[in-house]
Order: C-alpha cells, then structure tokens, then sequence
C-alpha cells in the first residue's frame, strides 16, 4: 500500500480588472472619508494646526551638520564624489546583472532587518536595484551625521534619531509600487487589500479625533477585567491621585510581609496582570504574597498642579499607611516598574532622610535612578524643549498620553510604526489581539507639573543620583537607603538602558542585587516561568564596570527571572503568618479589581 501523498494544487488567483477598478473605487471612497474626519475637527476648532514644537528643533540641528559639511569646498565635494561613486557601483553591479552575469551587491540589508526580508527583494532585479539605492543613501547620510566634527554630544545625539527618523519613514517597503509583498497582495487580491487598509486608515483617523491613532493590536478579545487584569482581589482605598487594590490570597500561608507594587503612571498597572498565564500578580499571589497594587488616576486638567511630592505622598506613602492598617505590619516589600521606580526610590530616600523604617526591601523593574545613560530618551531633553513642553502643558494642565505614547514608538519606529502603516493600511491586514501592545496603546495623561519635575531632575539637571534633589524640603540622598535591593534590567531595553540601570546601582547604599534580563523593556520583565523564554544572568560585581565587562563573568540561567526573585525575597524575610482577608472592617472594599481608575483612556 502506497504511504505517498499528493498536495491538492491551489487554483491561481487571477487578477480582475472589473473588481480591482471597484476596490479601487472603494479605496478612493474611504480615502475621502480620511480626509473629512482629518478636517472635520479643525473646521469645528476641536482642533488648531500649528507647527509641531520639535520642528524648529529639527531644523536647528540639521543646520549645525550641513554648516560643518558646507563649510569647506573639498569637505562637500569629498561627500558628492562619495555618493556619486556609490551609485555608479550599484549601476554597474545592475548592468552586469542585467548581462546574465553575477555581481557582489553594492550593499545588502543586515539579516535582522525584517523590511527586506522577502526573497523578490533579492530575485527581482527592479526590487533589488531600489533596495540597494536606498540602503546607499542612508549610510550616506548616517555617515554625514558620524563623520561631523565639532558638534556636541546632544545635537549628534539628536541629528542622529532625526536622520533615522526620516530614513526609516522613506523607506521603500512603506509605498505600494516599491514593496513586493504589497504589490503581490495587490494584485493577488485585485486592490481589495487597498480598500480595506484605506477604510482602517479612515476608522484610525477618525478614532484619533483628527490624527492618526494607529492601531497595533485587535482590541475584540482585549478587554480590562474580562481577558486582562481578572487577577481576584478588591479596591480597598482610593484618593484622588490612586485605587490601591489588595489582592485575594491563593495558599493558606503567606509571606508576613506583604509587597506593595508601585507602577508607572505612564500606562495601566495591568501590564503585571495580563492574562492569568501571563499575569506576575497572580504568580506573586500563588506563591504565598500578600500583594497590594497602586492603580494610579488618569489625570485631568483639574489635577494639573499635582506635583511628584504629591505623587509619592498620595501613592506610596499612603499606600503603605493603609497596607499597616488593614494587615498590621509597618513594613512592607516594595517593587517600582519604571518611572515607579524612580518614584519609588525617591521615596526610599525621603524615607530614609526622615528616618521612618517603612520598607524591607525594593525590587526595581527596568527603572532608572541615574540618567547618565538614559539612552534614545535624551533625545527629548534639552532647556529648550522642556520649556516648550511646559508652555504647551501650561494650557492644558496635563500632557496628552498620545504625545508620550508616539515618543516611545518612535524610539523603534520600524517596528511600532511603520511595520503598521504598511500591515494595516497597504496590506489591509486587521491587527492580532496582543496583549502587551494593547497595554502600550493604552497611555495615560501626566500631570504638567508633576512631569515637568521628572524631566527636570532627572533626565535634564541629574538630580537623585547626584544627592541635589530636593523633594517636600527634603534633600534626598540615595547612599542613607540601605534596604536590600533587587536591580533588574533588560538587555534590549531602549527606555531604561541596562547600562544605566547597572550604573544607577552603585548609589544605594545598602546591599544590591543586579540582574539583567533577556528581551526588551516589557518581554524582559513580563516573562512568566511556564512561558519558559529568554534568559537571565546574575554577577555580584556592579563596581566600576560596565555591562559588557559584568557580562564577561555573569552567570546565564535559562527561562525566567521570577523564581530567583522569589528566592531573594524569601531569603531576606522567611516568616509565615496564615492567609490575610481582603480589607478590613475599617476599610471595606470598594469594588472589585481592576477597578475603574484604569478603565478611563485617554
């Protein structure tokens, strides 16, 4: 009897041009309807155009690298005669191509480059040839940003994500007629993947009330308190700045200290309570933790004046007031993720200089507490664009969470931009349900003052690190917290750099533990043991060395971080006391969580 198998052929699809002219009908309906709901706020006054505040940032820095290259006569010659001879050798290579001959490429996209990963990029000599010229032209243009001299440190830091803004945003996989998956889809389809994309481009205008919100995940099957964030546990104290929530105990024993969790306000909490395989809430639950959660407001302009002294007096602070009313103990661990975790030691500090014993230990996730390193951030940075931030944020009383959002998208604007412009609106492709992209598409307002503040003393000035941060009268010295630490960083992290992270270690004064994760600035932290992904790596030596001189001597663990958290938190604090009750008398629950502080979008 024959085991052998014959793979049914697909029938081929075959290009209609009665349809494709209706789906291009179609495309061309909804692109008027994009249109009408890019104009329809700025007709009402809902919204008023104006040139973007980063334009003249823009200009001014491009400015200082085409003086240096305009400069000298030989200097700007030298750079066209570069790229002149760039092209004729990619002209060259074409042409012997063309010949039926082989020829090197002039230049090949790096393998981690997803852009040009279609074979046609390489098989098709028209798609080859576009690649090419276009890979050619950024070096040039990297290289005239590189090779200038006598530009300071910041305006190279800033030429440099300008230029790699404007090379990624030309980029020939982002135009239909230059892209072979979307010509192949275009025609396979007879347009109808234009149509579609054009009808979500009208839907993401529309929702952005004016401007492009791009969608970068399915939002059906993601809904707070239904397939995210399910962890049981209650609202048991709210002010106006934050939900605390205590969550329901899973074992009959647990830890005597309970942990409380200090999040970004940035974004939602939920990112530590996905779903439940996923969820590091539930994890700490089911290992025996009594863990309480700060869900921060989403401010409004009312809230505007609400400062960082108000931020950790109203969150942390209070926090721990009523974590020592409902369970008895004055002391807690603590966990800050982010820029809740430079809030968080901020607080140790002010703790510490006031000598209240509040706190056994701190875990910090991805968080900065130096900014020598802060990375692509510092971008942002300077006296003059902090004072424009604050002229804006002045009318408002809040940054908008869009605008914070689009930052750190652009920070990897390949991958969290541009991969969507060309999945959703050339290719028609409706987003997948993803939780971790949700939850990044889910910004919160900020506070005028409170993040004029943040970017003041830390990114710009440098403050906590440096023992000049004054906070409640307070001046706050870092080297006086002496609780134990557990310092985890990310590997791949573009906000909080591991570099940065591993020398932020160095001021605490008591003992700190540094661990660098695999993955990024969320994969790296939300990585569940049963997922069994990543790595990380452990060395006891955080003096003087940098992250490539601690990964000499570093240790590497497969799967998860968790675990060795667990072990750590254990080893400092044993003690067993039986399942705590949700609330108290005294403080009955209000709701059940998520609770509705994280239910307001921006």
């Amino acid at each position: 009897m024959s085991m052998a198998t014959t793979d049914t052929p697909k029938p081929e699809t075959k290009f209609d041009a009665e349809a494709f002219a209706m789906n291009v009908a179609r495309a061309m309906e909804s692109g008027g309807k994009a249109l009408a709901a890019y104009l329809k706020p700025r007709e009402s006054g809902e919204v008023q155009d104006r040139p973007p505040a980063e334009l003249a940032e823009v200009v001014k820095t491009f400015t200082s690298v085409a003086e240096y290259w305009l400069s000298d006569t030989s200097r700007s010659s030298d750079l066209q005669t570069k790229l002149a001879k760039d092209y004729l050798d990619l002209w060259g290579s074409a042409v012997r191509r063309m010949a039926g001959q082989d020829a090197a490429p002039a230049i090949a996209p790096s393998p981690r480059d997803k852009r040009f990963a279609d074979p046609e990029w390489k098989s098709n000599q028209f798609f080859d040839f576009v690649m090419q010229l276009y890979l050619l032209t950024t070096r040039w243009a990297q290289e005239l940003v590189r090779d200038a001299e006598g530009l300071d440190p910041q305006t190279r830091r800033k030429a440099e994500f300008y230029v790699q803004q404007v090379i990624n945003a030309i980029s020939p996989s982002n135009f239909v007629l230059t892209n072979p998956e979307v010509l192949r889809e275009t025609v396979a389809s007879s347009g109808e993947n234009l149509a579609r994309g054009l009808k979500m481009l009208a839907e993401d205008i529309a929702a952005g009330k004016g401007m492009l919100k791009i969608r970068q995940s399915n939002p059906d099957n993601l809904v707070v308190g239904v397939n995210m964030a399910t962890t049981p546990g209650k609202v048991i104290y709210q002010n106006e700045m934050m939900q605390l929530i205590q969550y329901s105990p899973s074992t009959e024993t647990v830890l005597r200290t309970p942990l409380l969790i200090v999040p970004p306000w940035i974004n939602k909490f939920y990112i530590l309570d996905l779903k439940p395989e996923k969820s590091y809430i539930k994890w700490c639950v089911d290992q025996g933790i009594t863990v309480f959660v700060i869900s921060w407001v989403n401010p409004d302009k009312r809230l505007g004046n609400k400062s960082w002294e108000d931020y950790m007096k109203e969150g942390p602070l209070t926090a721990m007031d009523v974590i020592e009313r409902v369970t008895g103990e004055m002391k807690v661990h603590t966990a800050g993720y982010c820029v809740g975790g430079t809030m968080l030691a901020t607080t140790l500090a002010w703790l510490a200089e006031k000598r209240r014993q509040r706190v056994s230990s701190a875990t910090f996730f991805a968080a900065q507490v130096d900014f020598t390193h802060a990375g692509d951030l510092l971008v942002f940075v300077d006296e003059e664009q902090i004072a424009a931030l604050e002229q804006d944020m002045k009318a408002a009383g809040v940054l908008e969470g869009s605008k914070m959002a689009m930052a750190f998208n652009m920070l990897r604007s390949n991958d969290l931009i541009w991969s969507y412009v060309v999945s959703n609106y050339l290719k028609g492709q409706q987003p997948s349900a993803f939780d971790l992209l949700h939850w990044n598409s889910d910004a919160t307002r900020m506070t005028a003052s409170n993040h004029s503040y943040y970017l003041r003393n830390c990114y710009l000035e440098n403050r906590l690190s440096t023992g000049t941060m004054v906070l409640d009268n307070t001046l706050l010295d870092l080297s006086k917290v002496k609780v134990p630490v557990y310092n985890l960083a990310t590997r791949e992290d573009h906000i909080a750099p591991a570099e940065s992270v591993l020398y932020g270690s160095q001021f605490f004064g008591g003992p700190v533990k540094y661990v660098l994760s695999g993955s990024g600035h969320i994969a790296g932290v939300v990585n569940p043991p049963a997922s069994n992904k990543y790595q990380y790596w452990t060395n006891d030596n955080i003096k003087d060395v940098n992250v490539a001189q601690w990964m000499k001597d570093a240790v590497e663990h497969k799967g998860s971080w968790w675990p060795d958290w667990r072990q750590w938190l254990g080893e400092l604090d044993p003690e067993q006391v039986p399942a705590r009750s949700v609330g108290s008398d005294a403080l009955p629950a209000i709701e059940d969580a998520p609770g509705s502080y994280v239910r307001v979008r921006a």
